[in-house]
């Protein structure tokens, strides 16, 4: 056969293919549907969570459900308001997917066709109300999910679940096309647009997605690289799944034969310097807008997909709009910026600092917030649950009902100086302004040797109001492994850490007790702690001095 009777020949037998693939009166095809690609999915499953999975027990966030036992029609709760919305998002994102792929078993295997099956039947429509189902930053993840775990789930498989499931993608991915742009800004659009962009090269006649798709994400990398400070909600969590999401999508352009622009290149280095700046010495994340500590191995995991250009913390980001100070083993990370206006569940924490002494946290956040219980992720939003000063146990920020800040700070002043060693740093927000006429300053120190951590805060007056602010109370929020005890004098406080190193912590111009507090640094889990609280009445300007040592054994 020549090359025109093998042109000829070709098309032919591609007519025959495509008669083939015409649905028949039952909605039916006779030809099972290929998908033309498979990205992969770089973060790895864990064992133990796909054989729970595969035995019916959905955990998300701390939060476990058996399948069948909520009353929600259907073996899976898709609707099951009690979990929360970080539970639900979980569930229909099915990122779990990767988990029940490291099961490796056949129970497992047929776990996952079944809830997708399942979550097929549940949502023939597509709602407008339910976003934790057809959101798009939902539908991209579960797109993302879906095809990377494909073989997974099609491997044994009959062919109409294969027909299903090809159709269940088609729907998702044109639904997605439609609503992409309503996405919101930073996290969302990362991944509606990684959702585009797979969904595009891996189902036929994806061209148009795939465009869009690299569309959006120019335009959010344009918005991440403005250097505005509000990336991301400015939640080190958020940072690190968004490195996740640019990184596996780079690898399934190139795979696909279309290189990562320098724009996703670029932003990849961007978020692994925000996410080195957050890391105290234990590897995990500091606690800031609702992030939590993450899991050590799989940060470092993240980061080592980035080129190891410069892989030292770096001082500051402004792209998010916080400091950092490393001076020895010792790390300070402050709020530096404004609350965010993009993002949800950001906190009112403007000027809070996280302190840790090698690999030990010592001052800390209270965390953010994961499960079902509204009332304590507003309370961890709370000024309050932060290492910073409150005013009359008001908000620095306004938290709005939907998660947002409603208003907040206008202006926050930053500046930095290192001079043989040290570092300091003042800053200043006006959050207490127009309501107390207040402004806060805070100034910290770092000494070169890192043994010495000073800070100064102070509240002005600039503009009189009826009401003028009456109490302060600056918090310095305590790991939960750190035992501490008051002095005698009641001048002092002694730390002592879980490795046994003793820290001292002095203040001056207000009374010093210990008060109890809370930790939730896996965003599921609440521990009891302990606070330094200083506090006071507020007459006219006032100065709070303190400063934290460490005592070396024998001295």
């Amino acid at each position: 056969m020549d090359a025109r009777d093998e042109q000829v020949s070709g098309g032919f037998l591609g007519a025959l293919r495509r008669l083939g693939r015409r649905v028949s009166g039952r909605g039916r095809t006779d030809e099972v549907p290929q998908l033309l690609h498979r990205p992969l999915d770089l973060v790895p499953g864990v064992t133990g969570r796909g054989e729970a999975l595969a035995s019916g027990l959905f955990d998300f966030g701390g939060h476990v459900v058996r399948a069948g036992e909520v009353g929600e029609r259907g073996a899976v709760p898709w609707r099951h308001r009690g979990a929360g919305e970080y539970w639900l998002a979980e569930l229909h994102g099915f990122a779990w997917l990767r988990d029940l792929r490291a099961a490796g078993t056949a129970q497992a295997a047929e776990r996952g066709r079944a809830v997708a099956l399942d979550w097929l039947r549940q949502h023939r429509s597509i709602e407008s109300a339910a976003m934790a189902a057809w959101g798009p930053e939902a539908l991209g993840r579960r797109l993302s999910a879906w095809l990377a775990h494909s073989g997974f789930l099609l491997e044994g498989a009959d062919d109409e679940f294969a027909r299903r499931f090809h159709r269940g993608l088609e729907l998702q991915a044109s639904h997605l096309a439609r609503t992409a742009r309503s996405a919101d800004a930073g996290l969302p659009q990362l991944v509606a647009a990684r959702g585009l962009i797979e969904s595009g090269l891996c189902l036929a006649g994806g061209e148009r997605r795939f465009a869009q798709g690299l569309k959006l994400l120019e335009a959010a990398l344009a918005r991440q690289g403005a250097g505005n400070g509000d990336q991301f909600g400015r939640n080190p969590s958020a940072h690190l799944a968004a490195l996740w999401c640019l990184a596996g999508l780079r690898t399934t352009l190139d795979e696909g034969g279309h290189p990562a622009s320098q724009a996703l290149s670029e932003g990849i280095v961007r978020l692994a310097s925000a996410l080195r700046l957050f890391r105290h010495g234990d590897g995990g994340l500091a606690l800031f807008n609702g992030g939590v500590e993450e899991e050590r191995g799989l940060i470092d995991l993240a980061l080592s997909l980035v080129p190891a250009d410069g892989t030292a913390a770096p001082r500051d980001a402004p792209d998010t709009g916080f400091m950092r100070i490393e001076n020895k083993h010792t790390s300070l990370i402050a709020d530096t910026g404004a609350p965010a206006v993009t993002g949800r569940w950001a906190h009112a924490g403007t000027l809070s600092l996280e302190l840790s002494a090698g690999p030990e946290r010592l001052i800390v956040n209270c965390g953010g917030w994961r499960g079902s219980d509204d009332a304590w992720q507003e309370a961890l939003r709370a000024t309050a649950a932060h290492s910073t000063l409150v005013v009359d146990d008001t908000n620095s920020a306004t938290l709005g009902a939907d998660g947002t800040i409603a208003d907040g700070p206008n202006t926050v002043r930053v500046e930095r100086r290192d001079r043989d060693g040290a570092t300091w740093i003042d800053a200043s927000h006006d959050g207490y302004l127009d309501t107390l006429g207040l402004i806060h300053k805070r100034r910290l120190y770092v000494g070169a040797a890192g043994a010495d951590v000073r800070g100064e805060d102070s509240l002005t007056h600039l503009r009189k109001r009826r009401r003028r602010g009456r109490e302060f109370a600056l918090r310095f929020h305590l790991h939960p492994d750190v035992l501490c005890a008051m002095t005698e004098d009641r001048r002092s406080v002694l730390l002592r850490l879980r490795s046994g190193a003793i820290w001292q912590m002095r203040a001056a111009g207000a009374s010093m007790s210990i008060d109890e507090s809370v930790y939730a640094g896996d965003g599921a889990t609440r521990r009891h702690t302990s606070q330094i609280a200083l506090t006071g009445p507020i007459e006219d300007a006032i100065t709070l001095k303190w400063a934290f040592k460490f005592l070396p054994k024998g001295g």
